[in-house]
């Protein structure tokens, strides 16, 4: 096991490198650069030649694009993310404001998503070919396919700007106004658990239709073991492997947020800091916010391959 761990560790940090080069190569493509939209933006009377290629100095942007990714690799590894030179903060600590409200959101989501798919995917396969059935696999697909952006502003819309009952935006820490805080992150929360909600109901139902019909469980059902049991540690934890694989992609809303549902509701999450990164052509936020997010993957997929085995005896590590 300590052998898989390692090669993935090590197979992890190549794509991680490989990601991060990509990244930082289509951001220096782009036409212009961030010194010109920073003096843009806040000293328009002070752009002349001298004053971009001091800047560019001071932030190493005059140097070949190899030697920057370099200097920027070699910050990384001594805990510097780089500076930002929009906002003119450290990438950690824009970071470090805005990962907490992405990660409130998406565990939220991810507890709402997980709990409501499983259980309506068992639901359909016991009722398999009843109205029930009918009705949540209806429902289902309805939630893959509607647009969660169309969802979010339905919901401002009706919700929040027709009957009042929700905040319209924003974003309030639990530990500042809990009561605000459960308000304001239910129209955000449902927009973004919906279409995983969906995904997770049609998954888990039709591997609990494909194992409910194996000998072993037909088995359990004639000892007359209760339902609950049968379906629990017979029939639903030997269909986990394809849910567990959902439930890890997940990850990704958890740590890098909802771009859209972060503009349409106005939220301060890594997602947005993300879109700003990259209108701005502030290689150090985007270069930052992709590593966070990349590591953040990489170590849940390992943690998804050793839960394999945990369901699934029969999966070896070599």
């Amino acid at each position: 096991m300590s052998n898989f761990i390692m090669r993935r560790l090590g197979q992890g940090v190549v794509v991680l490198i490989l990601v991060t080069m990509f990244v930082f190569i289509v951001m220096n493509l782009l036409p212009s650069d961030p010194i010109t939209i920073y003096l843009s933006q806040s000293e328009s009377s002070q752009m002349n030649p001298e004053r971009i290629a001091m800047l560019k100095h001071q932030y190493g942007l005059d140097k070949p694009v190899p030697v920057q990714y370099l200097n920027w690799i070699g910050g990384v590894v001594k805990g510097n993310l780089g500076h930002s030179i929009i906002l003119d903060q450290p990438v950690t600590q824009l970071i470090g404001k805005r990962f907490p409200v992405t990660l409130h959101i998406g565990i939220v989501v991810f507890i709402l998503s997980g709990l409501l798919g499983i259980f309506f995917g068992v639901i359909c396969a016991l009722k398999r070919g009843t109205w029930i059935d009918s009705v949540l696999t209806v429902l289902a697909n309805i939630g893959i396919t509607a647009p969660s952006f169309l969802v979010g502003i339905l919901l401002i819309y009706f919700l929040g700007y027709k009957l009042s009952w929700l905040p319209l935006h924003g974003y309030t820490s639990p530990l500042e106004d809990f009561w605000m805080s459960t308000k304001q992150i239910i129209m955000p929360a449902f927009c973004l658990a919906l279409a995983p909600i969906a995904i997770l109901t049609r998954q888990t139902r039709s591997s609990m239709l494909e194992v409910i019909r194996q000998d072993y469980v037909r088995t359990a059902w004639s000892k007359g073991l209760q339902e609950r049991t049968v379906v629990l540690r017979h029939a639903l934890k030997n269909s986990f492997i394809p849910i567990i694989t959902i439930l890890g992609l997940q990850v990704r809303n958890i740590v890098g947020g909802s771009v859209i549902i972060e503009i349409v509701f106005s939220i301060p999450g890594i997602g947005g800091m993300l879109v700003d990164g990259v209108l701005g052509q502030d290689f150090q936020v985007v270069q930052g916010g992709v590593l966070l997010i990349g590591a953040a993957v990489l170590i849940v997929n390992i943690f998804v391959d050793i839960a394999y085995g945990w369901f699934d005896p029969r999966i070896r590590y070599a």
